[in-house]
């Protein structure tokens, strides 16, 4: 697993375009052991599904104080997870909390709904960033003073949207967003009618 959260901290930190990233990662989600789809799946893998790049995902908002924590309870392993609000990010398409994560050693975490989450998207919400896995520099990056900017283009799923054998949390009811983002990853596996 150590093997597998370096390689994804290389391509996150790695100086390509979002269209060599997505190509990095389908080959790593392709051949890697410690990789989410199941290894039944592999050899078939003919990469991930992702929406058209779109300049509108890319927005530069400001934090502004927040303050709270939320528990949320991965299903897993891990069990209940506490996260402490680092602030609130004010996007064209509602508020985003951004947490810090304590365990693991620490990190930012954003995860978030929207409207397609469940038929263009994973269920229960695509993650920005979770640092503590290597997810930094793309999806969310810290530009000094109040300000961040966000790509949606980089919304992912987590690991439990390919393989039960994953455990994740979700995200928290204060980051479901009523519009659909139709930038990033999309469900898995073509959803049935």
């Amino acid at each position: 697993m150590a093997d597998y959260r370096e390689a994804v901290a290389r391509m996150y930190l790695s100086p390509v375009g979002l269209v060599e990233f997505r190509a990095r990662r389908d080959q790593l989600f392709a051949t890697h052991p410690q990789s989410p789809v199941p290894p039944d799946e592999r050899a078939g893998f003919a990469g991930l599904r992702y929406f058209p790049p779109s300049d509108e995902a890319v927005v530069e908002v400001p934090l502004r104080a927040g303050s709270g924590a939320v528990d949320i309870d991965t299903g897993g392993p891990d069990g209940v997870v506490h996260y402490e609000t680092v602030g609130v990010l004010d996007t064209p398409w509602g508020p985003l909390s951004l947490w810090w994560l304590a365990a693991y050693g620490g990190g930012l975490f954003l995860a978030f709904r929207d409207a397609t989450s469940g038929r263009e998207t994973y269920g229960g919400g695509r993650y920005l960033t979770d640092t503590v896995k290597g997810t930094f520099g793309r999806g969310v990056q810290v530009l000094g003073g109040d300000r961040v900017r966000l790509d949606l283009n980089y919304a992912y799923n987590p690991s439990c949207a390919y393989d039960d054998r994953w455990a994740c949390p979700l995200a928290p009811r204060e980051n479901w967003l009523p519009v659909p983002i139709r930038a990033g990853e999309k469900v898995y596996a073509e959803p049935t009618a």
